[in-house]
């Protein structure tokens, strides 16, 4: 079998050799076992019999060494995985991870454990069944959930898209690889939306273009409070421009109905994604909303990209989209209804048609870009 003599012979020398020679016995067999290409069922019997005789036997060192070398083979049996999972002590997670291949009654067993580091682990792989992931949910474990928002091979749909996205609000870490995402919506991470970064939240924003949202509760108030936008813009502008940020938050805090801490870090923002969305709630348009944000953000390196990028969204991302953001902060509404085929992109990718042709920008507003950009260095300095 494999190149050796019968398993009687092994036996026999097991009993009359000592441990030394089990050891060396152990180690080869299954640096046999993991280079031979795909057994027979009687070998795989064989060395399955002969493994399970010689594990116990052995020295704890030789026991994981083996281990090692055995989890290396693409044809273990439930029960050769048992052997390799018991012996191989703290590698185990770095072999779950990097397994050519796993069964899924031992995936499950191991799963049924609740060792939240092997679970950790297990919950990389690309392999996962239907199964096994509904039970990794169930673990309700912060380092399970961050392992599977960073496993690409897992599609985000139904229940696991609802777990993750529930989890995103919990976990910043979890936020942050699910942003990372292309196959992630993030429209979906809207209220985790002050725990990303500058160019996350800029995707959070871009996730709500030219699409359709349900209606938000706060739609009402900020359309009985839109006729005084103008007004607004010109106390938000002097205020920003003398640096009057806690009188900033107080504003914000009586006009969209946020907590004082949420409108503090809304006037603190200097990259100005989160005051863009409380501009385009109230119907700001793109020119009176850009004074506000030369103001409010930093000066300390050139705005006009940031600004541009601003300009474009004033168009793309509508008062009642920005308006459902907020409620979101406030948490008013279900972002698992923008799962719904009606509030999908309008535009969506596809493979046969070609992308879409980028609009070309108006002059007239990159020069007042560049020009408010000036103007708020001038001030600045």
């Amino acid at each position: 079998m494999i190149g050796f003599q019968p398993y009687e012979t092994f036996q026999l020398l097991i009993e009359t050799g000592g441990i030394d020679r089990t050891n060396t016995l152990l180690v080869a067999a299954c640096d046999a076992f993991s280079r031979r290409g795909t057994p027979t069922h009687a070998e795989m019997e064989q060395f399955a019999a002969l493994a399970q005789r010689l594990f116990p036997t052995a020295a704890p060192s030789a026991r994981a060494k083996a281990a090692a070398t055995l989890g290396r083979s693409e044809a273990l049996s439930p029960e050769l995985e048992d052997l390799v999972i018991a012996h191989l002590g703290e590698d185990l997670p770095d072999f779950l991870v990097a397994a050519p291949r796993l069964s899924e009654q031992t995936m499950l067993k191991l799963v049924a454990a609740n060792d939240v580091p092997t679970a950790a682990a297990l919950a990389r792989r690309s392999d996962l069944t239907n199964v096994v992931l509904a039970k990794l949910f169930q673990l309700n474990s912060r380092k399970v959930y961050r392992a599977l928002a960073t496993n690409t091979a897992i599609v985000p749909r139904g229940a696991f898209l609802s777990a993750l996205a529930r989890s995103a609000q919990m976990d910043h870490q979890v936020a942050w690889s699910l942003a990372a995402r292309e196959d992630f919506d993030c429209a979906l991470l809207a209220p985790a939306f002050f725990d990303l970064n500058e160019p996350d939240r800029i995707k959070v924003i871009n996730a709500f273009a030219n699409r359709a949202t349900p209606a938000a509760p706060i739609k009402k108030t900020l359309e009985q409070l839109s006729v005084a936008t103008p007004e607004l813009t010109k106390a938000l502008m002097k205020l920003f421009s003398e640096n009057r940020r806690p009188e900033v938050t107080k504003l914000l805090h009586q006009i969209t109905g946020l907590d004082e801490v949420r409108c503090g870090q809304i006037a603190h923002d200097t990259s100005g994604a989160a005051l863009f969305v409380v501009l385009r709630a109230f119907g700001c348009n793109e020119y009176d909303g850009l004074k506000v944000l030369i103001h409010a953000t930093s000066h300390d390196e050139d705005r006009s990209k940031a600004l541009a990028q601003f300009s474009t969204m004033f168009q793309t991302v509508s008062v009642d989209a920005t308006a459902f953001l907020m409620s979101a902060w406030r948490g008013e509404v279900n972002l698992l209804d923008l799962s719904k085929p009606e509030y999908k992109p309008f535009t969506q990718e596809s493979r046969r048609t070609p992308p879409p042709q980028k609009r070309e920008r108006d002059p007239v507003v990159d020069q007042a870009i560049e020009a408010l950009a000036r103007i708020g260095i001038r001030q600045a300095s």
